[in-house]
């Protein structure tokens, strides 16, 4: 069964000596896949032929259905999000008229749509069938945080973590899974638990962060995984896991979606700095009263001020495999950052990116300027 990456278009094409026109109607969903048509459509589309061809685009479309609204916690069967999910199904019935008549209607049923895109390289409605929804096999990641791989659950066979050679974990798939379900993050931790703190939280607990405290934390790694080895369609796949401690420095979580249209964490090891730019609109007030005015009155007066903060990010030494993901988070138009506890969106500054290499660049960092997405001053209405 194909797939549609709604960031790139999707083409269903028609062609014929004698087609005159065409209808379609699409149906877009959540839950399990139909298999007869259900309801109305969201959308009815009629075209005329051109050049012997009939081409409807359908993925911009599907694209405003599936709202990937990133909450902190990341989707599951047990999640009780409703807007977090980055894929949906689409049926859709095609009518053709002939210069000999109209035909029977064709139905298409349960196409799955997710929240991703392909290059131009890899041509006209990509497809991207692999069970293992990332782009690097080497994964960096805070040595107290949990580590979550997203895999296609339908392409997907298993997923095995391990730590010095010993087996901790399997993860199999789960048949009849609805479709805001078929993107799994597998870990060895639960869905809304990232790291000790949260884990203590979650259980009831009361974390006292104190310096003996952080001491345990820098030199305990609580989700032991150094490999995990996916076996999908495409084949298996082993990914390294480099468990990075940093004393000096606050590592922040950006989490984005890729190309896949899952949502994929990257850190940022090293230094960040923090700043704040205001805007403000003016005006001119009359303050003269009977002739005169008072020099501690404003003449210049603010109607509105407000601000943005961004924070310029570090990432530490990647290796040069890692820079796709750097790549894809540049292409990413959905971004978040866990900051002082938060979940919050951002957006990324930068226009340019230099891809580094290690011939050249020796140790490979970079440095994004985020902002955050929303007023620093609350002016929600």
């Amino acid at each position: 069964m194909s797939k549609i990456n709604v960031r790139s278009p999707y083409f269903v094409n028609l062609q014929g000596t004698t087609l005159l026109s065409a209808t379609i109607e699409i149906k877009i969903y959540t839950g399990t896949a139909n298999t007869s048509w259900q309801g109305s459509p969201q959308y009815t589309l009629t075209s005329t032929v051109v050049n012997k061809n009939i081409n409807f685009e359908i993925s911009e479309l599907i694209k405003d259905y599936i709202p990937a609204a990133f909450n902190g916690t990341y989707p599951s069967p047990t999640s009780a999000s409703d807007d977090d999910y980055t894929a949906v199904y689409v049926d859709y019935k095609l009518s053709e008229v002939l210069t000999t008549g109209p035909l029977s209607p064709v139905y298409v049923f349960g196409i799955r749509a997710f929240y991703g895109y392909g290059y131009f390289e890899e041509g006209a409605n990509p497809q991207l069938l692999q069970g293992y929804l990332q782009s690097n096999t080497t994964i960096l990641k805070s040595d107290d945080d949990a580590l979550r791989v997203p895999v296609d659950n339908e392409n997907t066979t298993s997923v095995a973590f391990f730590n010095k050679g010993e087996q901790i974990y399997v993860w199999t798939p789960t048949a009849g899974l609805k479709i805001i379900d078929q993107i799994q993050y597998v870990s060895t931790a639960s869905a809304d638990v990232d790291n000790y703190r949260e884990r203590v939280i979650a259980s009831g607990g009361t974390f006292e962060n104190n310096p003996c405290i952080q001491e345990f934390l820098r030199n305990e790694t609580i989700y032991p995984v150094d490999e995990v080895i996916v076996n999908a369609v495409e084949g298996v796949t082993v990914l390294n896991i480099e468990n990075i401690s940093e004393c000096k420095y606050t590592p922040y979580k950006l989490t984005f979606i890729n190309k896949f249209g899952a949502y994929q964490d990257l850190w940022m090891f090293k230094n960040s700095k923090l700043a704040m730019t205001t805007e403000k609109d003016k005006y001119k007030s009359n303050i003269l009263n009977n002739g005169t005015y008072e020099t501690y009155n404003a003449q210049v007066r603010l109607l509105t001020k407000n601000a943005n903060q961004r924070l310029t990010l570090n990432s530490g030494y990647y290796p040069e495999s890692n820079n796709e993901v750097f790549k894809q988070l540049f292409l990413s138009d959905k971004v978040w950052i866990e900051y002082k506890n938060k979940t919050l969106a951002v957006n990324i500054e930068n226009n340019n990116i230099d891809y580094k290499t290690s011939l050249t660049d020796s140790l490979i960092n970079y440095t994004i300027d985020i902002s955050f997405a929303f007023d620093t001053i609350n002016n929600i209405r």
